[in-house]
């Protein structure tokens, strides 16, 4: 197929072109910068609100499927940011939509968050969920087949801003501590952005997922402590981690879930890559990048 990745630089977008590349799809890579990740044959620059750039882009290619994971993706910026939040993650969102429309793509794939299900997402929850709203209308109203992705808790072992796990190792690693606002207790299903990127790519094959909000999240259920104390152990000891426990207000601790919007159905990998070996790789490759400085 012919297949269109806006935000296909970012953590989980160049992740998600190289399994649809190596899918065999023809794949075209859309944002703002190019990715070390990401072959510079398949990149496109444009931002998702330039609306004459990506009117060119629909006009240049036939696309069978669009994914849309670009936008604004730092929860605690977004409270300090709201607008560029919103103009970003809604507004960007409606105008590739509207080229889909005009330009009869197939499947539109709309990366949203956990956070759509919470009441503690602040302003990034809250404009991930408003744009869940307008895909189902552009489906009602337009007839555009999509498939909603709610990402939680990915990492990998690449350096990207919103890779949460990878950056808190690297300053642990600096700094032999590990400072955390809440008490500990908060539990994720950490996923890895290989598997989550398999996942992404199956829901374009067959229509088995057309009209699914889909929930993409790992099988190892683990406190932050836990994940803490592991970081420690794997990276030999000596790491202080110290739990400030004044405030995380922002994220929720047990659970995204706090009212109902369309209920999603649940997706994890099998086989999947191991929370242990997803730490070491992380490690690996701080130590590496350390060395060719």
């Amino acid at each position: 197929m012919n297949i269109a990745v806006f935000g296909g630089s970012g953590f989980l977008g160049s992740y998600i072109v190289n399994e649809l590349q190596a899918r065999n799809h023809n794949v075209v890579s859309i944002d703002i910068k190019s990715s070390e990740f990401v072959s510079n044959d398949l990149f496109v620059e444009a931002s998702i609100l330039d609306t004459e750039k990506l009117k060119e882009i629909f006009e240049q290619n036939s696309f069978d499927a669009v994914y849309n994971l670009a936008g604004f993706a730092n929860l605690d910026k977004a409270i300090h940011f709201p607008k560029e939040a919103f103009e970003l993650n809604v507004i960007g969102n409606i105008n590739i939509l509207e080229n889909c429309r005009e330009y009869k793509v197939k499947h539109f794939v709309f990366a949203s968050s956990a956070y759509a299900m919470s009441d503690k997402g602040s302003f990034y929850g809250i404009s991930k969920l408003s744009s869940e709203k307008i895909v189902e209308e552009y489906k009602i109203r337009y007839n555009l087949d999509y498939t909603i992705l709610r990402f939680g808790s990915v990492y990998s072992e690449r350096e990207f801003e919103n890779n949460y796990i990878y950056n808190l190792i690297e300053k642990s690693l600096q700094s032999k501590e590990i400072n955390h606002s809440g008490d500990g207790e908060e539990i994720r299903e950490y996923i890895h952005a290989e598997d989550a990127s398999r996942l992404a790519a199956n829901v374009i094959d067959g229509d088995t997922f057309l009209g699914k909000h889909l929930m993409l999240t790992g099988v190892e259920r683990m406190r932050r402590i836990e994940l803490f104390q592991m970081i420690s152990e794997i990276a030999g000891g000596g790491i202080t981690i110290n739990l400030k426990n004044d405030g995380y207000n922002n994220h929720y601790k047990f659970t995204p879930y706090s009212f109902s919007p369309n209920n999603s159905q649940k997706l994890t990998p099998n086989p999947y890559i191991d929370m242990g070996q997803g730490i070491l790789n992380c490690i690996k490759n701080i130590h590496q990048n350390q060395n060719n400085d």
